[in-house]
């Protein structure tokens, strides 16, 4: 049983990657930014406590800009773009990365898509001189777009197709968002990938994947006035893009009326998901949200696990989830009920337990754990060199203050146990939810 729920969160945040940004500050992160002629704006952040060096580029792209009728090329761009370049062989990057003794990664999420190598920090050029030819010189061309086309379909199998709950999300989406194009998950519809011509790939290409929409974060074992040189070395030359970056309007209607559906996949036992609009990342009433679903959800004393799974056994596993985005997300309760316990049960604990904290203030003890809690979590998030240059790469994507990885902490720490009583009852309201029963397929 218990294998079961960890497959259906590992489902959820392979499909998304949406883990929360938490950024900790157990001292202040020193940086210098400035933007080139192109349009790429630079963050550097020297650390030489560990002989390495993180070079990431975050580009302002993710499933948000997909064509309605091109689903996933964010996604499959992620893949494509380690094909090779005018000067790197196919699928040579990693192995150029691994002889220099360093890794490499890459991610696509509903907002952003980001690559980066963690290398010793005598390899620093070698690092920008990749992600510069992965910029200005990437070959696209039939037989790569071909070989990824197959990567990207089968990714498609494993992750949500042949996983068990891992359609979860993608229909909690679709029955959520009817405008927004947040409404498909970040991986795509197969039968758009393999639709997609030479043509559609290169302009989304040359739209997107320039210097004008990206952030270059240099982290680690660095000297700032040679790093400079060499960002100038291999960034300079690269020319802007030719076509207007566009992104869609957060442009969701307000539900007003309680959503109720039914799906059927091949999972041994049910699941039940809630799905509200909360606000986006970064705005005032988000660390509410956030702070809300720790109480609710997070470790073995939450408000949650404590009466559902220990006293009332009306569940194998309960979660809340803010799925925090750069427009407004969702706020998402899931459960898999105990053996012998009906949906019906389940869905009524979990909303006493969410009436609860809308019509009573959560106690003192509880706001100072959930304050601790968000600050174990800034700090052990900000212990090493490549999830800091993650997070400076997102404050200035998305907020254009790269300081926030210095002041974000604060944001969380002022919320009152008012403004959690508020937001619960401000956003977690019936009339705007989507009930989800996830069913196993019945038997022939």
């Amino acid at each position: 049983m218990k294998k079961i729920a960890k497959m259906l969160l590992v489902s959820l945040f392979l499909i998304t990657g949406f883990g929360q940004v938490l950024i900790g500050q157990s001292d202040r992160i020193e940086f210098v930014e400035y933007k080139l002629s192109n349009g790429l704006h630079v963050i550097l952040h020297q650390d030489n406590t560990t002989p390495n060096v993180v070079v990431e580029i975050m580009y302002h792209v993710g499933s948000k800009n997909d064509h309605p009728e091109r689903t996933g090329f964010a996604h499959f761009f992620e893949h494509l773009l380690f094909e090779g370049t005018a000067n790197i062989g196919r699928g040579e990057f990693s192995e150029i990365v691994e002889r220099a003794g360093g890794e490499l990664n890459a991610g696509t999420s509903f907002d952003f898509t980001t690559y980066f190598e963690m290398l010793p920090s005598n390899q620093l050029e070698l690092g920008l001189w990749l992600e510069s030819e992965r910029m200005l010189h990437p070959v696209i061309d039939s037989i790569g777009i071909a070989t990824q086309k197959d990567v990207v379909t089968e990714e498609m199998k494993q992750t949500r197709d042949n996983r068990p709950y891992g359609r979860l999300l993608s229909e909690l989406l679709k029955q959520s968002y009817s405008f927004h194009p947040y409404k498909n998950d970040v991986i795509g519809k197969a039968e758009h990938i393999r639709a997609a011509t030479e043509e559609d790939i290169k302009l989304f290409h040359e739209t997107y994947y320039v210097p004008n929409n990206a952030v270059l974060v240099v982290a680690g074992d660095i000297d700032i006035d040679e790093t400079k040189n060499l960002v100038a070395k291999y960034f300079d030359e690269i020319p802007a893009g030719k076509h207007k970056v566009t992104h869609p309007t957060a442009n969701e209607p307000i539900r007003t009326k309680e959503l109720r559906t039914s799906f059927y996949d091949n999972v041994q036992l049910p699941a039940l998901i809630l799905g509200y609009p909360i606000p986006a990342q970064g705005t005032e009433d988000y660390y509410a949200v956030s702070m809300l679903s720790t109480l609710l959800s997070a470790g073995q004393s939450s408000r949650m696990y404590v009466s559902l799974v220990d006293e009332t056994q009306k569940a194998l596993t309960v979660q809340a989830i803010p799925l925090g985005l750069e427009h407004p997300g969702l706020f998402i309760v899931f459960g898999i009920p105990n053996m012998g316990i009906e949906l019906e049960a389940l869905e009524a604990g979990m909303n006493t337990e969410l009436e609860k904290v809308k019509n009573e203030l959560i106690t003192e003890r509880e706001l100072q754990k959930l304050k601790n809690q968000m600050e174990s979590q800034f700090v052990n998030r900000n212990t090493t060199i490549q999830r800091r240059a993650s997070s400076l790469a997102m404050f200035q994507t998305f907020y254009k203050d790269t300081n926030r990885i210095n002041t974000e902490l604060e944001n969380y720490l002022k919320v009152t146990r008012e403004d959690i009583m508020r937001v619960a009852n401000e956003y977690l309201n019936p009339s705007r939810r989507v009930v989800l029963n996830y069913l196993p397929k019945p038997t022939e």
